[in-house]
């Protein structure tokens, strides 16, 4: 360290006077949706007015938040499965305070930094078949690059994809969106085509065209938590590669841990992806950041020459507070055995819910594996379940599990969220450090509202009778 050091820091804490973190969230914190409604998407405090869920949050830790009067919620959603080992894990902190305090010359542009290599090294040691890394700093980012890699190594232009598919929302990923609720009004999009999850022959159709470049799947799609069925990623990557194609398995939500595997598509044998995309819960829940794992030679066709060397890179991709961030949780999942512990959990929680199936006749299937799990909604068979459940369902699809977070949250200060736009399905993706406690908690709640749904009264279908008029008033 040089002799000016010193004083350079003492100059540095003084500029730093001016600004008080702690004062501002004070002083303003409390208008925190007035703001968002003022300068950000003004229809999301509209949306969490609407349906009770402005809540205001102080601090939280693990799988909880709590409230300024001290109450505690359990996090069934962890951030849309950002949080994967829990809010603010003290690992990940002493890795952020140490990469900071180290003072590292990062992102120079012009040096090989040790951080990304040793991160990439960890990542591919859990997917042998692969052999190289592009670090960006989002999902989508992750999946942008795959399709762009894909597209350039095989020299054709096409994508296939899965109908009710979601791979992030920047162009390229939303040209492969299952969705037309994300896809209308931001045409032209790629040229890219669905198929049916598990439809083998439409796969075979359009690889016989011979412009597919590849193919991007979840191995359980988020929205309503849909499994591949048995066998179909391994034929699939048969039918690919006797064409030619590669095979994208994008495990951004899906990935470690997530479902009790390393990595979704690992429930099925013999499956070797030749690209993957991970991102969210590799942050830590603090930095953004995504990859893009690949083969070797996906990697050096793409960068093929030193006048190619930055033909796809990212500002703020390989940052050492992303890196450390992403090094922690590993070390964490390794030491906490959060793998094991997602499958072992999940499993007890899947079996808890399933034994409600015949319990109740408006809860019609449990699926998914390990901390991923669906819970869907149908048809009752009681004349007067019946007719308020065809009411909802004319006003909009999905009002009915939309009834059934709210007062998980409002009774039972249980955050959940349904699966997807016009799906009666509630998607659960807690932090993989739950236990059979949350089990329980979860478990008490969801019957205490599945009772009164079935009662045929209370607050509960007076607020379906809200939203309701708020579907139809908004046609």
């Amino acid at each position: 360290m040089t002799e000016d050091a010193p004083e350079y820091r003492k100059e540095a804490g003084d500029a730093q006077k001016g600004f008080d973190l702690a004062e501002l969230l004070a002083a303003r914190g409390g208008e925190r949706y007035e703001l968002h409604a003022r300068h950000l998407n003004h229809q999301l405090p509209r949306m969490l007015h609407t349906i009770g869920f402005d809540r205001v949050y102080e601090r939280a830790e693990g799988a909880y938040f709590w409230d300024a009067e001290g109450n505690d919620y359990l996090d069934m959603l962890a951030g849309f499965g950002v949080m994967g080992i829990g809010r603010h894990h003290p690992v990940v902190r002493k890795a952020l305070h140490d990469v900071l305090d180290a003072s590292l010359a990062d992102l120079t542009r012009f040096d090989c930094q040790p951080l990304p290599g040793l991160l990439a090294e960890k990542l591919l040691a859990h997917s042998p078949h692969l052999d190289r890394v592009f670090f960006g700093n989002s999902g989508t980012e992750a999946v942008e690059t795959a399709l762009k890699f894909a597209r350039y190594a095989t020299g054709r232009p096409r994508i296939l994809y899965c109908t009710h598919a979601f791979h992030g929302l920047t162009t390229g990923s939303l040209s492969v969106n299952g969705e037309s609720g994300f896809r209308d009004g931001f045409a032209p999009l790629l040229p890219d085509t669905a198929i049916r999850m598990g439809d083998l022959a439409a796969l075979e159709r359009e690889l016989r065209h011979g412009d597919v470049a590849g193919f991007v799947v979840e191995p359980i799609q988020g929205k309503g938590v849909h499994e591949s069925p048995p066998g179909f990623l391994r034929a699939a990557q048969e039918l690919l590669h006797r064409h030619k194609a590669l095979l994208i398995a994008d495990e951004v939500q899906t990935g470690l841990g997530r479902t009790g595997d390393f990595y979704a598509y690992q429930h099925e044998d013999g499956v070797e992806p030749d690209l993957l995309c991970v991102a969210k819960a590799l942050s830590g829940g603090y930095v953004p950041v995504g990859a893009t794992l690949g083969k070797d030679w996906i990697f050096k066709k793409v960068y093929s020459s030193m006048d190619r060397v930055l033909v796809h890179s990212a500002s703020f991709g390989s940052n050492a507070q992303a890196m450390a961030a992403g090094l922690a949780v590993l070390s964490v999942m390794e030491d906490e055995e959060i793998v094991a512990r997602a499958r072992r959990v999940g499993d007890l929680l899947k079996a808890r819910l399933t034994e409600l199936v015949d319990r109740y006749e408006l809860l019609h299937d449990v699926r998914g594996r390990g901390l991923m799990i669906g819970i869907e909604f149908g048809r009752p068979q009681s004349l007067k379940l019946r007719s308020r459940w065809t009411v909802l369902q004319a006003a909009r699809k999905g009002l009915f599990a939309q009834m059934v977070v709210v007062p998980l949250l409002q009774k039972h200060r249980i955050l959940t969220q349904v699966s997807g736009d016009h799906l009666e399905v509630i998607k659960l993706i807690p932090p993989l450090t739950v236990g059979e406690k949350e089990v329980d908690r979860f478990v008490a709640a969801f019957t205490a509202v599945m009772d009164e749904a079935h009662s045929g009264g209370g607050l509960m279908w007076d607020f379906g009778r809200t939203l309701v008029k708020q579907a139809v008033a908004h046609r």
